[in-house]
C-alpha cells in the first residue's frame, strides 16, 4: 500500500514552479562563416539577377515604352506638346490624358540630328536639353556594368567551390584524431570504479610522462605502448583518458576504423601526419580505440590480404619504431580480440605492456554502483551490497545502464525515488529486455508454468548449482519465461560438478515438459544448445571425459607473442566417433539426471507451477518456502 501512494504521488506546487527557472541555461553559439558567406553570395547574384525587372517595372512598365519611330510619327501628328531630352532617353508629353511615354535613341547619336534627319519641326514642339546629374550618370554606369559584375562574382564562386573541393582532396591524408587539451581533461583515476590492478600499471605510465628525467638518469626508457585488452564495455577507453587527465598532457583519441578509406595509402598518410603532430604536443598520448580493425594479423600465403589496411597497419609499426627516449609521446590502444594482433605489434618495443581490464568483481562493481549514483535519487537504508551481488557478470556500461533505466522509470511514474524494486527491474531489462505482456492460452501457459519450474526444482536440489533468484513466466525478448540463477560470487575456476550440474538444470524444462504433458515443444532449443556446447568443450577443450587429457580441438602454431596459424585437428574417423558418442552421452545422462530428480520433487514441481500460473512471478523468498526443504550445499573437503 505505501508503494501505491507513493507511485501516485504528484509532485508539488513549489518544484513545479521553480522547474522553469532550472532550465536556462548558457548556450554557445558557433558561427561558420565559410557557410554564412557561401550562402549570401548565392542570395546575392540571384537578387542582382532581378535588378534589371525591378527597373523596368518601377521606371513605369512596357506601356510607357515607345520607339523613336513612334515618336517620330506622334510628333508629326502633333500629339506631342513636349519634349524632354536626358541622355539615351526622350521623355514625351501627349495632349491625351497628360501621358508621358519614354523612347531611347541609340548609343552615339544626338537627339536632335534624330528629329532633323526625320523631317520634324523643332519650333513646332517645346524641346528641352537636361544634362545628366552625376546620380544619373552613376545609375547609367552601374546598369551598364552590371552584366560583366555578375560574371565577375559568379566565377569567384566557381573557384572559391574549387578551392574548397581541392582542400578537401588533400585532407584525406590528415589525422582525423580529437585533441583534449592539456589543463581541461575532466577524467581521473577517481572517475574509474575498481580495477586495481590496471590502475597500478598505468600509474607508472603517470609517472614516465610527468617525471620522465627521472628514469632517463638510470638509463631507462619510457615503454612506447600499452595496449589494454578486455570485454566490451569494462572502461578500457575511460581508463585511457584518466591516465592523460592523472598525467596532464594532451591526448590524442582516434578508432582504428577512422585510418581506413577508399583510397589506398590514406590511411597510412593518416598515421603519419598523427605521430608527427603528437610529436609537437608532447609529451602526449595517442589513444586508439579498437585497434583489431587495422592491427590484424597480416596475411600469409598466396591468397593476399587488404592492401589499405596492411600498408596503415605498417606505417604504424614504422612510426612506433621510430620514437626516441625524448619525444615523450605515450601510444595506448584498446581492444575486445588481442589473439587476433598482429606479432610484429604486440612484441615489446611496440607495445611494452599488456594490461588486462576484467570484468569488475564484488567490490569494484560496489564502487562503480557509488560513482553512477551519486547525481539520482535512491531511496535512503537501500542495500548497496545487495545490488552488488545482484550484477555479477555485469560490466560498468552495463551496471551504468542499469542504474540509468531505474532513473528513467521513476521518471515516467513522476516518483521522485529510486527503489531497489526498481533496480531489479532495470537489470531485467538489460539483460533479457522489456517485459510483454503476451496473451497466451490456458495450454501454453501451463507449459511455459512447469518448464520453469523445472529449471528452478533441479536448481534448488543439486549442491553444486547458483541458487534461484526469480522465476517468471512473464514474457521478456524472445524467451516465454526465464529462471533466473545468478551466482552469489564472482567464481574464477568452474569444476567438473559445476558443469554437470549446469547440463541438468538446462534441461530440466525440457524434462518437466516430457514428465507432465508426455510432449516436447520447441522452447527448449536455447537449453538444448547451450548444453551441448557444454557437453563438446568438456570433451574437446577440458579433458573431462572418458577420452583422457586430450584437446581434440584447432591446433594452432604460436610464439611467445600471439597466435600465428591454425589448422584442425588431425584425428582418425574412430576417434571423432568416440569424441561424438562421449558428447552424446554426457547429454543423454542429464536428461536421465533431470528426470529421476523431477519424478522424486514431483510435489514441489506442481506447487511452484501452480504458484507461477496464480502470480506469475515468484521471488527466491517465495520459492524457497514452496520448496520447504534448504538450498543442497556441496561437501566441503578438508
Amino acid at each position: 500500500m505505501a508503494e501505491k501512494k507513493i507511485t501516485n504521488k504528484k509532485p508539488p506546487v513549489k518544484k513545479r514552479s521553480k522547474q522553469p527557472q532550472s532550465t536556462f541555461k548558457k548556450v554557445e553559439v558557433k558561427v561558420d562563416l565559410n557557410k554564412i558567406f557561401s550562402k549570401g553570395l548565392i542570395y546575392l547574384i540571384i537578387g542582382l539577377l532581378f535588378v534589371p525587372f525591378l527597373i523596368q517595372i518601377f521606371s513605369g512598365g512596357s506601356n510607357d515604352q515607345i520607339t523613336i519611330s513612334q515618336l517620330v510619327r506622334d510628333i508629326r501628328e502633333q500629339k506631342v506638346t513636349k519634349l524632354d531630352v536626358a541622355g539615351q532617353q526622350l521623355r514625351a508629353h501627349y495632349l491625351e490624358n497628360d501621358q508621358i511615354k519614354i523612347a531611347r535613341k541609340e548609343e552615339g547619336q544626338q537627339a536632335l540630328e534624330v528629329l532633323t534627319a526625320s523631317g520634324i519641326d523643332l519650333a513646332a514642339v517645346d524641346l528641352e536639353i537636361n544634362n545628366l546629374s552625376f546620380g544619373d550618370m552613376l545609375w547609367e554606369l552601374v546598369l551598364n556594368l552590371l552584366p560583366i559584375l555578375l560574371m565577375v562574382i559568379f566565377f569567384l564562386f566557381i573557384f572559391r567551390q574549387a578551392r574548397g573541393a581541392q582542400d578537401g582532396i588533400m585532407g584525406f591524408g590528415r589525422s582525423k584524431a580529437k585533441v583534449f587539451i592539456k589543463g581541461k581533461q575532466d577524467v581521473n583515476f577517481g572517475h574509474v570504479g575498481g580495477m586495481d590492478e590496471a590502475k597500478a600499471e598505468l600509474e607508472e605510465i603517470v609517472d614516465f610522462l610527468k617525471n620522465p628525467k627521472k628514469y632517463q638518469k638510470v638509463g631507462a626508457r619510457t615503454p612506447k605502448g600499452v595496449l589494454l585488452v578486455g570485454p566490451a564495455g569494462t572502461g578500457k577507453t575511460l581508463l585511457a583518458r584518466a591516465v592523460a587527465g592523472e598525467a596532464n598532457v594532451q591526448f590524442l583519441s582516434i578508432a582504428g576504423s577512422e585510418f581506413m578509406e577508399m583510397l589506398v595509402g590514406v590511411g597510412a598518410s593518416r598515421a603519419r601526419d598523427l605521430f608527427q603532430t603528437a610529436k609537437k604536443m608532447a609529451p602526449s598520448i595517442i589513444f586508439i580505440d579498437e585497434i583489431d580493425a587495422i592491427g590484424r594479423q597480416r596475411s600469409r600465403g598466396s591468397m593476399g590480404g587488404n592492401d589499405e589496411r596492411e600498408q596503415t597497419l605498417n606505417q604504424i609499426l614504422v612510426e612506433m619504431d621510430g620514437f626516441t627516449p625524448n619525444d615523450n609521446v605515450m601510444v595506448m590502444a584498446a581492444t575486445n580480440r588481442g589473439d587476433l594482433l598482429d606479432p610484429a605489434l604486440v612484441r615489446p618495443g611496440r607495445f611494452d605492456r599488456r594490461v588486462i581490464v576484467r570484468l569488475p568483481d564484488l567490490e569494484e562493481r560496489k564502487h562503480i554502483i557509488k560513482i553512477h549514483a551519486k547525481s539520482k535519487p535512491f531511496a535512503k537504508g537501500l542495500n548497496w551490497d545487495r545490488v552488488a551481488k545482484r550484477t555479477v557478470g555485469f560490466s560498468g556500461a552495463d551496471i551504468e545502464n542499469m542504474l540509468n533505466e531505474a532513473a528513467i522509470a521513476v521518471a515516467r511514474d513522476i516518483r521522485s525515488e529510486i527503489k531497489y524494486t526498481d533496480i531489479e527491474e532495470a537489470s531485467l531489462k538489460v539483460k533479457l529486455g522489456r517485459s510483454k505482456k503476451r496473451l497466451h492460452d490456458v495450454y501454453e501457459r501451463k507449459l511455459t508454468a512447469y518448464h520453469e519450474a523445472g529449471h528452478a526444482v533441479i536448481a534448488h536440489v543439486l549442491p553444486h548449482t547458483d541458487p534461484v533468484h526469480r522465476i517468471s513466466i512473464v514474457s521478456r525478448g524472445m524467451a516465454l519465461g526465464y529462471t533466473l540463477t545468478p551466482p552469489e560470487k564472482d567464481k574464477v575456476q568452474i569444476t567438473r560438478s559445476e558443469l554437470l550440474e549446469d547440463m541438468v538444470v538446462m534441461l530440466g524444462g525440457r524434462a518437466a515438459e516430457d514428465l507432465i504433458f508426455r510432449e516436447l515443444t520447441a522452447g527448449a532449443s536455447s537449453d538444448i544448445k547451450r548444453a551441448t556446447a557444454i557437453a563438446r568443450s568438456m570433451v574437446i577443450e577440458y579433458g573431462m571425459s572418458n577420452l583422457g587429457p586430450m584437446n581434440f580441438g584447432p591446433q594452432y602454431e604460436s610464439n611467445d607473442y600471439g597466435m600465428l596459424w591454425g589448422k584442425p585437428f588431425e584425428v582418425s574417423d574412430n576417434v571423432q566417433a568416440k569424441v561424438d558418442e562421449e558428447i552424446g552421452r554426457f547429454i543423454n545422462d542429464a536428461q536421465a539426471w533431470s528426470t529421476k530428480l523431477l519424478k522424486k520433487y514431483k510435489k514441489q514441481l506442481d506447487m511452484v507451477a501452480a504458484k507461477l500460473l496464480e502470480v506469475e512471478t515468484l521471488d527466491a523468498d517465495e520459492f524457497s518456502e514452496l520448496m520447504g526443504i534448504e538450498k543442497a550445499k556441496p561437501d566441503i573437503l578438508t
